[in-house]
């Protein structure tokens, strides 16, 4: 695959009904939306996942989530009702969903540097099993493996 991870994630995210999918996954499963993005792109590249690659993502994922990411979404989504209300909050709320897009991309930057010596075309992948999604039906990962397979 000739794309990085953040553009094959961005494009991914745009097709219709993958977001809504990917924070279904994100709500209702508790899976991290950046390491399903970070899995699907691995598929398609074709590189084996490992144990000791697995672990890896896992864990860089995992302490950015905890540090990073889950306190900006915690803190923006507290503030989603009191904005309503609140035009000053709502800016700075603005803000904030900005920042957790840049936190999101840097973490699908960190996972790209992570796997970017792991040779493409290795093996049929199944990453998703692997690294997050154990828990989501099989007709969400079959719809967002078709939605990766659409991408170029």
């Amino acid at each position: 695959m000739q794309h990085g991870l953040w553009e094959f994630a961005t494009a991914l995210y745009a097709q219709e009904g993958v977001a809504e999918r990917c924070l279904q996954a994100q709500d209702a499963h508790g899976v991290d939306v950046c390491l399903l993005l970070a899995g699907l792109w691995l598929e398609r590249r074709g590189s084996r996942p490992e144990a000791q690659r697995v672990v890896a993502l896992r864990r860089l994922a995992d302490a950015w989530q905890d540090q990073v990411t889950a306190p900006l979404r915690h803190l923006r989504r507290a503030w989603k009702t009191p904005a309503q209300q609140d035009a000053g909050l709502a800016a700075l709320r603005q803000r904030l969903a900005a920042l957790e897009l840049d936190a999101e991309r840097l973490l699908l930057e960190r996972l790209e540097q992570t796997a970017a010596d792991w040779p493409p075309g290795e093996a049929a992948a199944t990453w998703l099993e692997r690294l997050c999604v154990e828990q989501l039906p099989a007709a969400l990962l079959a719809s967002l493996r078709a939605a990766a397979a659409a991408q170029d």
